[in-house]
């Protein structure tokens, strides 16, 4: 298997960086290295600006307005826009929803649905979780009962990522009791913009307000709201996950947070000398590098694979077990370099306009919140266990 990179992808590869050296604001590049939060309307212009390229949407088909990328392009935009520290795009419309539809949606959703992802007319979220169904997702319990041509929707999302921004979701909600839990799940594209919807604040323990409980009370969705067929709303859920878990690999994010782990600890100091001198430490920081680097090669099988025309099944799970602890230990190592400056919590200096001063240098505030807001990275999107559970029965056949 050839991991190494084709001509025709190194010249890509020089492409998204002089697009990103020319369209990506410096002192946004920098707001995002510092863990600083970005308000929709920053997200939204950079997102604007991806679009104009038309590269908001790469991985699309072109017919749909996307550029139809290779996987292998895909990656290397990933990777090099992490290290740009480029804002990352809301994925739960472009990346989750946009590959269901079109493969499971109708005509007319496809035609009304993507281009407004793509003008930023909508903002999507994901109702998946639930108290009571989290990576069991089969016993979801919010019900959508049928009432002429409209379903009347009743029950509670939780951990809903930037519900509080957005103005649809996509919800797996149950149509039927009978039979298996997944046979009777079905998918549906509900507004948010309407009585019966409310949203909830959870503020995290970064100190952000980055999830939300979604309630809802005789909320309604029309029938053509509906995505593929009633009751199958299961094979659709399988589908988005197996590309959000791939996603979480997150090899470019951290690349990138390993660059400033590593600039902490050149800068800190131990004895009068740099951190990064102390063996013990610069162990560490090798030992992490080194699954790093094995991570991404892995990675690249699994794009090289895909490339082939594969797709990924128990691979996802893989990556997404060795991709989220890895970056956790990044995190972690960067807050025990930071020493006494990771003591003080000022999540309110990372707010978007602030301008509170940092106590320490500038990198200090936002290093804390980063380690606390990584501690979920091995729950969501099914949990690490749940993962391994997976990996046992589809490789190991256990």
């Amino acid at each position: 298997m050839d991991l190494t990179f084709s001509a025709e992808d190194e010249a890509f590869r020089q492409d998204v960086r002089q697009f990103l050296a020319k369209t990506l604001p410096t002192d946004l590049a920098q707001r995002v290295r510092l863990g600083k939060h970005l308000s929709k309307a920053e997200t939204e212009a950079w997102q604007a600006a991806l679009n104009a390229r038309g590269w908001l949407a790469p991985h699309w088909p072109k017919e749909h307005g996307g550029q139809g990328w290779s996987v292998t392009q895909r990656f290397i935009w990933d990777y090099e826009k992490s290290l740009a520290h480029a804002p990352p795009t809301v994925a739960f419309g472009l990346n989750m929803l946009a590959p269901v539809l079109i493969k499971f949606g109708s005509e007319a959703q496809k035609g009304y649905w993507l281009p407004r992802m793509l003008n930023g007319d909508d903002w999507w979220c994901q109702g998946y979780s639930e108290p009571g169904a989290g990576s069991d997702l089969a016993a979801v319990k919010t019900t959508a009962v049928r009432d002429g041509d409209e379903y009347v929707i009743n029950g509670q999302k939780t951990w809903t990522s930037l519900g509080q921004h957005a103005n649809m979701i996509f919800c797996l909600v149950r149509t039927a009791n009978t039979g298996k839990r997944q046979e009777g799940i079905s998918f549906v594209l509900v507004d948010m913009d309407q009585p019966g919807v409310e949203v909830r604040p959870i503020i995290t323990l970064d100190g952000d307000h980055e999830v939300n409980e979604v309630f809802f009370t005789d909320a309604r969705a029309p029938v053509a709201n509906l995505v593929g067929e009633e009751n199958q709303g299961w094979t659709y859920a399988k589908y988005l996950l197996t590309y959000e878990r791939t996603g979480m690999a997150m090899v470019g994010a951290s690349v990138a947070a390993l660059g400033l782990l590593k600039d902490v600890a050149r800068t800190e100091t131990k004895g009068g000398r740099p951190l990064a001198d102390d063996p013990f430490f610069a162990a560490r920081i090798a030992k992490v590098e080194i699954e790093l680097e094995n991570l991404k090669t892995t990675t690249l099988r699994v794009v090289a694979a895909a490339a082939a025309g594969g797709a990924p099944g128990a691979e996802s799970s893989m990556l997404k077990v060795k991709g989220t602890e890895v970056h956790q230990e990044i995190r972690s190592l960067t807050r025990r370099a930071l020493g006494p400056y990771a003591l003080p919590f000022q999540p309110e200096v990372l707010a978007p306009g602030s301008n509170v001063e940092p106590v320490g240098p500038d990198y200090a505030p936002g290093v804390t919140p980063a380690y606390l807001n990584s501690r979920k990275l091995t729950i969501y999107g099914g949990s690490n266990e749940v993962q391994r559970n997976i990996i046992t029965k589809a490789i190991l056949k256990l």
